[in-house]
């Protein structure tokens, strides 16, 4: 039975699951001119979970509902950073929402849901809770990007999202399913990540439980995006609406650092000497195919879904060197890439507007004679994704590399430096249209006069700016979460 004590631990979860339920209410019984309250209440809802997450952490970690929830330093910088970057996506999306009559309570509703499968993730010690928080993920993700019903775009890539997620869980669910078969083999069956990862000493079907691994490791590549389980990304994010471009690209890849850190680190520890390996290899194909594929894009949207292959091959990096120092630089990195990406799109979502959505790279030429600041915060956006120093993005890179090259991967580290390089070419390639290529004539560029957008993506981008110069506290702070 469940004591207070499991529920206490778990508030934040509860709190949320319980604002979601009011707000389907509100959005069923305000009248249509009440509805912009939602968006309000929602952002609302967001900054007292923060608080909820911050407030309640306790010293060390503890467990909840039989060991199937953990609560520890981890989750509670993971939670703190995805509930913060979907309240600056709801700031951004609302007059996007309301330009395209998409403004109401579902798109509301079903992205605090998939913060709470988010939650959950990352905060699972059973395989039972990592299933449940990965498919309330995924469930709310596939319905957000086909919000848009009246447009072929979104419900196409809502559907190939579909598939191929349904694909990569299967494989996730039967790699638990051999895994909780090994765990069997010569002890006690358990589902629980902390006892299985010590499964290895005892197993009597060390063959199987290595299976079991491998479609898990498919199923954590398919979420991270890495390839070459990243076919889904420049589909999606091209055809969902932006604001949910920008939530997949951020939330969606802290939950999966989540999820392969309670998988691998906590649960499959005992074998890191065969994962490292794998998640090298990956690593490699993520930064050649991601960098190289973005060179050749012309679209914006798809050329960050590219970028974002090859960020997710430098979150590998850190993950591969299987110690606390590489689990913290991955963290960072995640971090970082959450707050670059929110900012990329920011500005994308502040450009468009009804029928024009301003996703071509050729849609900036000349944006820093029309609006020089947003250009100077797509510059920072731009700069920092590339990893030019002094910004945020130049430390997480560095991070990661030092983390391969302290376990012995100089090999990986000097790919990593390589293909750094070659990233560099397609985002001074937007640098370049927009602030050395002439507007076009007639041109629509036009900024979104939304006040509170205009603040927060200023803070957002300024702030990669400012953590590139004061980036010591949050790297102590993801130190800390691994006792390194």
């Amino acid at each position: 039975m469940p004591t207070l004590n499991d529920i206490l631990i778990l508030l934040p979860e509860f709190y949320l699951v319980a604002a979601a339920c009011l707000l389907l209410l509100l959005d069923a019984f305000m009248k249509p001119a009440q509805r912009p309250l939602l968006h309000w209440i929602s952002i609302a809802v967001l900054l007292v979970a923060i608080y909820l997450v911050i407030a309640g952490q306790p010293d060390r970690a503890v467990t909840a509902f039989g060991s199937m929830f953990v609560r520890d330093d981890v989750a509670e910088i993971i939670k703190v950073f995805a509930l913060g970057t979907t309240a600056m996506i709801f700031v951004y999306a609302r007059p996007y929402l309301i330009d395209r009559k998409l403004l109401g309570g579902e798109f509301y509703t079903l992205m605090i849901f998939a913060v709470i499968g988010i939650m959950l993730l990352v905060s699972a010690g059973n395989l039972v809770t990592v299933y449940l928080g990965l498919e309330l993920l995924s469930l709310s993700s596939y319905a957000l990007v086909a919000l848009n019903r009246e447009a072929k775009l979104p419900s196409e890539a809502a559907i190939k999202y579909f598939v191929l997620g349904a694909l990569a869980s299967g494989m996730l669910l039967y790699g638990m399913s051999m895994v909780y078969g090994a765990s069997g083999m010569g002890g006690t069956p358990t589902l629980e990540l902390a006892q299985l990862s010590h499964v290895m000493g005892y197993t009597t079907a060390p063959t199987l439980l290595l299976f079991g691994l491998i479609f898990m490791i498919v199923g954590i590549g398919f979420k991270l995006g890495a390839a070459p389980f990243h076919m889904w990304i420049p589909d999606v994010y091209q055809g969902a609406p932006t604001p949910v471009t920008t939530f997949v690209a951020a939330g969606s890849k802290l939950a999966a650092f989540g999820m392969a850190y309670r998988l691998l680190a906590d649960g499959m520890g005992d074998l890191a000497q065969h994962w490292q390996l794998i998640l090298a290899v990956l690593a490699v194909l993520s930064l050649a195919i991601g960098n190289l594929v973005a060179i050749v894009q012309t679209n914006l949207k798809r050329m960050l879904a590219y970028s974002t292959i090859s960020h997710m091959g430098y979150l590998l990096l850190g993950l591969s060197a299987a110690g606390p120092e590489g689990y913290a630089a991955a963290l960072f990195y995640a971090i970082c890439y959450a707050l670059m990406g929110v900012a990329a799109f920011g500005v994308i979502l502040a450009m468009s507007r009804a029928g024009f959505e301003c996703e071509e790279i050729a849609d900036f030429k000349g944006l820093a004679r029309k609006a020089p600041w947003m250009a100077f915060l797509m510059l920072l956006a731009m700069f920092s994704l590339a990893g030019v120093p002094p910004l945020f993005g130049f430390w997480a890179k560095v991070l990661v590399l030092e983390a391969a090259i302290h376990a012995d991967m100089l090999w990986l580290a000097i790919v990593g430096i390589v293909f750094a390089i070659v990233g560099l070419y397609y985002y001074l390639y937007v640098i370049k249209v927009m602030y050395f290529d002439a507007p076009e004539e007639g041109g629509a560029l036009q900024v979104q006069q939304d006040k509170p957008l205009r603040l927060v993506l200023s803070l957002n981008a300024l702030s990669l700016l400012a953590l590139g110069l004061y980036w010591g506290p949050l790297l102590a702070w993801c130190r800390r979460a691994f006792g390194v």
